[in-house]
């Protein structure tokens, strides 16, 4: 049996490891919103052993909604690409989406028109969606993609981290 000092210990350490997880993350979506520049970039994550997926990471946010969306598996942006495991692109929110914009959430609550997300891989599998965002209408190219491709093979190499630890 481990003393309550182990104990806390242990805690402690896996606490830290959260929180430098977080600030990883972070990073990240701030680092590609600077570098787009976009307006929002966020990090959406199918919760571990369930179907739901949340917004645990985002930069550029307008409020603190987004703590509290869960949209199911296949629903909304992330829920999408995560189910498809394709990108997909919105050029003009809520003109040209497939479903109702209550579907839609982040969207909703950040005021976005037009955004673009791709899958997160972790063990061969879609497990999450990298999204970035305008409050205005915007057109992707090339370079757009090859971006948030660059930064979603990042945060793929933390997800381990991010499922293990919870």
């Amino acid at each position: 049996m481990l003393s309550r000092k182990v104990c806390l210990v242990m805690e402690f350490e896996q606490s830290s490891k959260a929180e430098e997880l977080t600030d990883l993350l972070l990073l990240e979506c701030d680092q590609l919103k600077e570098n787009m520049p976009c307006d929002f970039s966020g990090i959406a994550l199918q919760k571990y052993g369930e179907m739901d997926v949340v917004w645990p990471y985002v930069s550029g946010n307008r409020n603190e909604k987004y703590k509290y969306i869960t949209v199911r598996y296949g629903k909304g942006i992330a829920g999408k690409v995560i189910s498809s495991g394709s990108s997909m692109t919105i050029a003009s929110f809520p003109n040209d989406i497939i479903g109702k914009s209550t579907e839609y959430p982040i969207m909703l609550a950040e005021k976005i028109i037009s955004a673009y997300a791709c899958p997160l891989i972790w063990k061969g599998v879609p497990k999450g969606a990298l999204l970035i965002g305008f409050r205005d209408p915007h057109t992707f190219n090339q370079d757009n993609y090859q971006k948030v491709k660059q930064t979603a093979e990042k945060v793929e190499s933390l997800l381990a981290s991010y499922y293990f630890g919870n």
